[in-house]
């Protein structure tokens, strides 16, 4: 299991120790994130709510790998382009140039009407927002996880359900309740308490390709069934 701040020492670790490029490792993670929705079954379209930070870049790559494959995507962005920065920003730029349909969400003031393709789609991925929130969610994000939770369809979390506290297994106000959480490299700490079931669903660990040997450091191993 992995605290927040170990989570964030791995991924800078791979970069720096081991130079290892942050691009590469979110391509890992969003590519191995679109073949397990394939295989927990896609009967229809799929939101991609994403939203600027690194999550919602891991969003971007499941989006444009699911597009690859021919399912339809339609990719919810919940900030404004020039704020995306890093390897975010690079997949926004693929998707945008791939011509995939993507929705700007006005936040100031909040657009309902964005969400309600949520209520037709198969899936649902919260990309929102990852293990690095602290604090209570903030409106209008409240008010996005709470449409996300109105969604019939099968939701998918990017790493953790966004609003989920990574350490403690608490919603920070109010939290995704994911049917899957798809999380990296492995479960976090805050995952072993029994009142975070309710918001995780079934989990999955995604391999981000981080060196056999830096996983060994905090023991850890990505090979499948371990």
């Amino acid at each position: 299991m992995l605290t927040r701040q170990q989570a964030r020492e791995l991924d800078l670790r791979a970069m720096n120790d081991y130079g290892v490029p942050g691009i590469v490792l979110m391509e890992n993670a969003g590519r191995g994130m679109a073949e397990l929705l394939q295989t927990l079954g896609i009967a229809g379209p799929v939101a991609v709510v994403c939203g600027k930070g690194n999550n919602g870049g891991d969003g971007l790559v499941i989006a444009r790998h699911l597009d690859n494959v021919g399912v339809a995507v339609h990719v919810l962005l919940l900030a404004n382009p020039e704020e995306l920065a890093g390897d975010a920003a690079i997949n926004y730029r693929i998707v945008q140039q791939s011509g995939l349909p993507m929705t700007r969400v006005s936040l100031d003031p909040f657009d309902e009407t964005a969400f309600a393709d949520l209520l037709r789609v198969d899936w649902v991925v919260d990309a929102l927002f990852g293990v690095g929130l602290q604090g209570n969610v903030r409106s209008p994000f409240d008010r996005v996880i709470a449409a996300i939770n109105a969604s019939p369809a099968q939701v998918l979390a990017v790493d953790i359900p966004s609003g989920l506290d990574a350490d403690t297994g608490q919603p920070l106000g109010c939290a995704v309740r994911a049917h899957h959480t798809a999380t990296v490299v492995a479960h976090k700490i805050g995952f072993a308490r029994p009142e975070a079931s309710e918001f995780l669903g079934r989990i999955h660990c995604i391999s981000m390709g981080a060196p056999r040997r830096l996983l060994e450091a905090f023991n850890l191993d990505e090979r499948p069934g371990v």
